[in-house]
Protein backbone atom coordinates (compact mmCIF):
# COMPACT_ATOMS: atom_id res chain seq x y z
CA UNK A 1 0.00 0.00 0.00
CA UNK A 2 1.39 3.40 -0.97
CA UNK A 3 1.71 5.99 1.81
CA UNK A 4 -0.43 9.13 2.06
CA UNK A 5 0.88 12.68 2.32
CA UNK A 6 -1.03 14.84 4.80
CA UNK A 7 -0.69 18.55 3.94
CA UNK A 8 -1.37 20.95 6.82
CA UNK A 9 -2.88 23.96 5.08
CA UNK A 10 -5.24 25.47 7.65
CA UNK A 11 -2.75 27.98 9.14
CA UNK A 12 -3.54 31.66 9.11
CA UNK A 13 -0.07 32.95 8.16
CA UNK A 14 -0.26 35.93 10.51
CA UNK A 15 3.42 36.95 10.24
CA UNK A 16 3.31 36.75 6.45
CA UNK A 17 0.01 38.52 5.86
CA UNK A 18 -2.54 36.95 3.52
CA UNK A 19 -2.92 33.35 2.44
CA UNK A 20 0.68 32.32 1.87
CA UNK A 21 -0.27 28.69 1.17
CA UNK A 22 -1.77 29.80 -2.16
CA UNK A 23 0.86 32.41 -3.06
CA UNK A 24 2.47 31.84 -6.47
CA UNK A 25 6.24 31.31 -6.54
CA UNK A 26 6.85 29.23 -9.69
CA UNK A 27 7.37 30.43 -13.28
CA UNK A 28 3.91 29.18 -14.32
CA UNK A 29 2.05 30.25 -11.20
CA UNK A 30 2.94 27.26 -9.03
CA UNK A 31 2.70 27.41 -5.24
CA UNK A 32 5.13 25.78 -2.84
CA UNK A 33 2.51 23.05 -2.29
CA UNK A 34 2.65 22.22 -6.00
CA UNK A 35 6.35 21.41 -5.74
CA UNK A 36 5.80 19.28 -2.62
CA UNK A 37 3.06 17.32 -4.38
CA UNK A 38 5.22 16.93 -7.49
CA UNK A 39 8.05 15.55 -5.36
CA UNK A 40 5.66 13.28 -3.44
CA UNK A 41 4.27 11.77 -6.64
CA UNK A 42 7.81 11.14 -7.95
CA UNK A 43 8.78 9.56 -4.63
CA UNK A 44 5.86 7.11 -4.74
CA UNK A 45 3.12 8.49 -2.48
CA UNK A 46 -0.38 7.30 -3.39
CA UNK A 47 -2.68 9.99 -2.00
CA UNK A 48 -2.65 13.67 -1.04
CA UNK A 49 -4.90 14.68 1.85
CA UNK A 50 -5.27 18.38 2.68
CA UNK A 51 -6.27 19.76 6.07
CA UNK A 52 -7.92 23.10 5.31
CA UNK A 53 -10.33 25.74 6.52
CA UNK A 54 -13.78 25.91 4.97
CA UNK A 55 -13.15 29.41 3.64
CA UNK A 56 -10.44 28.16 1.25
CA UNK A 57 -12.30 25.07 0.04
CA UNK A 58 -13.13 26.50 -3.39
CA UNK A 59 -9.54 27.65 -3.93
CA UNK A 60 -8.16 24.23 -2.98
CA UNK A 61 -10.60 22.49 -5.32
CA UNK A 62 -9.65 24.77 -8.22
CA UNK A 63 -5.91 24.87 -7.63
CA UNK A 64 -5.22 21.30 -6.62
CA UNK A 65 -8.08 18.81 -6.75
CA UNK A 66 -9.03 19.52 -10.36
CA UNK A 67 -5.44 19.83 -11.64
CA UNK A 68 -4.33 16.61 -9.97
CA UNK A 69 -7.16 14.53 -11.38
CA UNK A 70 -5.64 11.44 -13.00
CA UNK A 71 -2.21 12.07 -11.43
CA UNK A 72 -2.84 11.08 -7.80
CA UNK A 73 -5.80 10.57 -5.48
CA UNK A 74 -6.70 13.83 -3.68
CA UNK A 75 -9.01 14.52 -0.76
CA UNK A 76 -9.41 17.08 2.01
CA UNK A 77 -10.79 17.51 5.50
CA UNK A 78 -11.70 20.60 7.50
CA UNK A 79 -9.93 21.63 10.66
CA UNK A 80 -12.57 23.36 12.73
CA UNK A 81 -12.39 24.43 16.34
CA UNK A 82 -15.58 22.43 16.92
CA UNK A 83 -13.83 19.12 16.06
CA UNK A 84 -13.50 18.15 19.71
CA UNK A 85 -13.91 15.15 22.02
CA UNK A 86 -17.45 14.74 23.28
CA UNK A 87 -18.27 16.57 26.49
CA UNK A 88 -15.32 18.98 26.65
CA UNK A 89 -15.87 22.63 27.49
CA UNK A 90 -14.16 25.38 25.50
CA UNK A 91 -14.30 29.14 25.35
CA UNK A 92 -17.17 30.40 23.14
CA UNK A 93 -14.86 33.22 22.01
CA UNK A 94 -12.20 30.87 20.63
CA UNK A 95 -11.35 31.56 16.96
CA UNK A 96 -7.80 30.21 16.57
CA UNK A 97 -7.26 26.57 15.46
CA UNK A 98 -6.08 24.09 18.10
CA UNK A 99 -2.68 23.39 16.51
CA UNK A 100 -0.88 20.83 14.38
CA UNK A 101 -1.68 17.81 16.56
CA UNK A 102 -5.36 18.60 16.18
CA UNK A 103 -4.85 18.98 12.41
CA UNK A 104 -3.61 15.38 12.24
CA UNK A 105 -6.46 14.09 14.39
CA UNK A 106 -9.18 15.56 12.14
CA UNK A 107 -7.81 13.39 9.30
CA UNK A 108 -8.06 10.10 11.23
CA UNK A 109 -11.19 8.84 9.45
CA UNK A 110 -9.48 9.11 6.04
CA UNK A 111 -6.12 7.51 6.83
CA UNK A 112 -5.60 3.77 7.23
CA UNK A 113 -2.02 3.54 5.96
CA UNK A 114 1.40 4.98 6.92
CA UNK A 115 1.51 8.70 6.16
CA UNK A 116 3.79 11.69 5.98
CA UNK A 117 3.00 15.16 7.35
CA UNK A 118 4.14 18.46 5.86
CA UNK A 119 3.42 22.15 6.22
CA UNK A 120 1.80 23.64 3.13
CA UNK A 121 4.08 26.67 3.01
CA UNK A 122 7.43 24.88 3.39
CA UNK A 123 9.70 23.69 0.58
CA UNK A 124 11.34 20.40 1.58
CA UNK A 125 13.11 19.18 -1.57
CA UNK A 126 12.90 15.97 -3.59
CA UNK A 127 15.44 14.02 -1.51
CA UNK A 128 13.40 14.58 1.65
CA UNK A 129 10.29 13.01 0.14
CA UNK A 130 12.27 9.99 -1.06
CA UNK A 131 13.68 9.50 2.44
CA UNK A 132 10.21 9.81 3.97
CA UNK A 133 8.56 7.45 1.49
CA UNK A 134 11.26 4.78 1.95
CA UNK A 135 10.75 4.83 5.72
CA UNK A 136 6.97 4.61 5.48
CA UNK A 137 7.12 1.70 3.05
CA UNK A 138 9.90 -0.32 4.66
CA UNK A 139 9.67 0.23 8.43
CA UNK A 140 7.38 -2.38 10.02
CA UNK A 141 7.42 -1.37 13.69
CA UNK A 142 3.93 0.01 14.45
CA UNK A 143 5.06 2.52 17.09
CA UNK A 144 8.24 3.65 15.36
CA UNK A 145 7.88 6.96 13.53
CA UNK A 146 10.33 9.39 11.95
CA UNK A 147 11.36 12.98 11.47
CA UNK A 148 13.20 14.03 8.33
CA UNK A 149 15.60 16.52 9.86
CA UNK A 150 17.59 19.44 8.45
CA UNK A 151 20.72 21.25 9.54
CA UNK A 152 19.50 24.28 11.47
CA UNK A 153 21.62 26.59 9.33
CA UNK A 154 19.74 25.40 6.24
CA UNK A 155 16.39 26.53 7.66
CA UNK A 156 16.90 30.15 8.73
CA UNK A 157 15.47 33.34 7.25
CA UNK A 158 17.51 36.39 6.29
CA UNK A 159 14.59 38.64 7.16
CA UNK A 160 13.75 38.02 10.80
CA UNK A 161 13.65 35.52 13.61
CA UNK A 162 12.04 32.08 13.32
CA UNK A 163 10.85 29.38 15.69
CA UNK A 164 12.42 25.96 15.30
CA UNK A 165 12.21 22.59 16.97
CA UNK A 166 15.84 21.72 17.78
CA UNK A 167 16.24 17.95 18.12
CA UNK A 168 18.42 16.15 20.63
CA UNK A 169 19.41 12.84 19.07
CA UNK A 170 20.78 9.74 20.78
CA UNK A 171 23.73 7.68 19.57
CA UNK A 172 21.23 5.18 18.14
CA UNK A 173 19.74 7.87 15.87
CA UNK A 174 16.51 8.08 17.85
CA UNK A 175 14.95 11.31 19.07
CA UNK A 176 15.51 12.10 22.74
CA UNK A 177 13.55 15.34 22.79
CA UNK A 178 12.70 18.45 20.81
CA UNK A 179 13.35 21.88 22.30
CA UNK A 180 10.94 24.39 20.81
CA UNK A 181 13.23 27.40 20.43
CA UNK A 182 11.76 30.79 19.61
CA UNK A 183 13.20 33.89 17.96
CA UNK A 184 16.23 32.22 16.38
CA UNK A 185 18.13 34.73 14.26
CA UNK A 186 20.79 34.02 11.69
CA UNK A 187 24.32 35.29 12.39
CA UNK A 188 27.59 35.20 10.46
CA UNK A 189 28.82 32.27 12.53
CA UNK A 190 25.55 30.39 13.05
CA UNK A 191 22.49 31.56 14.96
CA UNK A 192 21.38 33.02 18.27
CA UNK A 193 18.17 32.98 20.32
CA UNK A 194 17.14 34.36 23.70
CA UNK A 195 17.45 31.71 26.39
CA UNK A 196 14.88 31.00 29.13
CA UNK A 197 17.06 32.82 31.67
CA UNK A 198 17.40 35.90 29.46
CA UNK A 199 20.92 35.06 28.31
CA UNK A 200 21.53 34.36 24.60
CA UNK A 201 21.81 30.78 23.35
CA UNK A 202 24.24 30.30 20.45
CA UNK A 203 24.01 27.70 17.68
CA UNK A 204 26.63 26.52 15.20
CA UNK A 205 24.02 25.86 12.50
CA UNK A 206 24.77 22.11 12.44
CA UNK A 207 22.10 21.25 15.00
CA UNK A 208 19.21 19.06 13.82
CA UNK A 209 16.04 21.03 13.16
CA UNK A 210 12.58 19.54 12.77
CA UNK A 211 10.57 21.31 10.05
CA UNK A 212 7.34 19.36 10.63
CA UNK A 213 8.28 16.69 8.10
CA UNK A 214 7.03 13.64 9.98
CA UNK A 215 6.42 10.00 9.17
CA UNK A 216 3.58 8.36 11.12
CA UNK A 217 1.52 5.18 11.14
CA UNK A 218 -2.17 4.87 12.06
CA UNK A 219 -1.16 3.81 15.59
CA UNK A 220 -0.30 7.47 16.26
CA UNK A 221 -3.96 8.47 16.45
CA UNK A 222 -4.28 6.69 19.79
CA UNK A 223 -1.57 8.63 21.61
CA UNK A 224 -2.31 11.91 19.83
CA UNK A 225 -5.95 11.56 20.88
CA UNK A 226 -5.00 10.97 24.50
CA UNK A 227 -2.66 13.95 24.54
CA UNK A 228 -5.18 16.24 22.86
CA UNK A 229 -7.94 15.32 25.31
CA UNK A 230 -5.60 16.10 28.20
CA UNK A 231 -4.66 19.40 26.56
CA UNK A 232 -8.21 20.48 25.82
CA UNK A 233 -9.42 19.66 29.33
CA UNK A 234 -6.69 21.90 30.72
CA UNK A 235 -6.58 24.67 28.09
CA UNK A 236 -10.00 24.65 26.47
CA UNK A 237 -10.94 28.03 27.90
CA UNK A 238 -7.78 29.70 26.56
CA UNK A 239 -8.15 31.84 23.44
CA UNK A 240 -4.74 31.20 21.87
CA UNK A 241 -3.17 28.03 23.28
CA UNK A 242 -2.29 25.32 20.74
CA UNK A 243 -1.01 21.77 20.88
CA UNK A 244 1.82 21.13 18.45
CA UNK A 245 3.19 17.80 17.29
CA UNK A 246 6.56 17.99 19.16
CA UNK A 247 4.78 18.64 22.46
CA UNK A 248 2.44 15.72 21.81
CA UNK A 249 5.18 13.20 21.09
CA UNK A 250 7.57 14.31 23.83
CA UNK A 251 5.93 12.52 26.76
CA UNK A 252 5.46 9.28 24.83
CA UNK A 253 9.07 9.31 23.62
CA UNK A 254 10.35 9.84 27.15
CA UNK A 255 8.27 7.03 28.65
CA UNK A 256 9.28 4.62 25.88
CA UNK A 257 5.85 4.08 24.33
CA UNK A 258 7.03 5.29 20.91
CA UNK A 259 10.32 5.80 19.11
CA UNK A 260 11.14 8.40 16.47
CA UNK A 261 14.03 7.95 14.07
CA UNK A 262 15.90 11.01 12.83
CA UNK A 263 16.58 10.75 9.09
CA UNK A 264 18.74 13.59 7.81
CA UNK A 265 18.15 15.40 4.53
CA UNK A 266 20.84 17.37 2.74
CA UNK A 267 18.25 19.64 1.16
CA UNK A 268 18.04 23.34 1.95
CA UNK A 269 14.63 24.08 3.44
CA UNK A 270 12.99 27.37 2.56
CA UNK A 271 9.63 28.98 3.10
CA UNK A 272 7.74 32.24 3.22
CA UNK A 273 7.61 33.10 6.89
CA UNK A 274 7.89 36.78 5.94
CA UNK A 275 6.92 38.54 2.72
CA UNK A 276 10.58 39.52 2.31
CA UNK A 277 11.38 35.80 1.97
CA UNK A 278 9.41 35.47 -1.26
CA UNK A 279 12.06 36.81 -3.73
CA UNK A 280 14.56 34.23 -2.45
CA UNK A 281 11.99 31.46 -2.85
CA UNK A 282 11.13 32.59 -6.39
CA UNK A 283 14.82 32.81 -7.36
CA UNK A 284 15.54 29.38 -5.87
CA UNK A 285 12.69 27.79 -7.82
CA UNK A 286 13.84 29.43 -11.05
CA UNK A 287 17.37 28.14 -10.50
CA UNK A 288 16.10 24.58 -10.01
CA UNK A 289 13.98 24.88 -13.15
CA UNK A 290 17.07 25.96 -15.10
CA UNK A 291 18.99 23.01 -13.67
CA UNK A 292 16.24 20.58 -14.69
CA UNK A 293 15.17 19.64 -11.16
CA UNK A 294 11.62 20.79 -11.98
CA UNK A 295 9.80 21.41 -15.25
CA UNK A 296 8.90 24.99 -16.15
CA UNK A 297 5.23 24.01 -15.83
CA UNK A 298 4.24 21.49 -13.14
CA UNK A 299 0.76 20.83 -14.54
CA UNK A 300 1.00 19.86 -18.20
Amino acid sequence: MKPTLLVLAAGMGSRYGGNKQLDEVGPSGETIIDYSIFDAIRAGFGKILFVIRKDIEDQVKERFVEKLSGKIEVDYVFQEITNLPEGVKVSPDRAKPWGTSHAILVAESKIKEPFGVINADDFYGAESFRILRDFLVNDTKPNNYCIVGYKLGNTLSDHGHVNRGVCKVGEDGLLLNIVETRQIEKTKSGAVAPGPDGNPVYFTGNEVASMNLWGFKPSCFDFLGKEFRSFINKSGMDLKSELDIPTSVDRFVKNGEITIQILMSNERWFGVTYREDKPFVVDSIRRMVREGVYPARIYQ
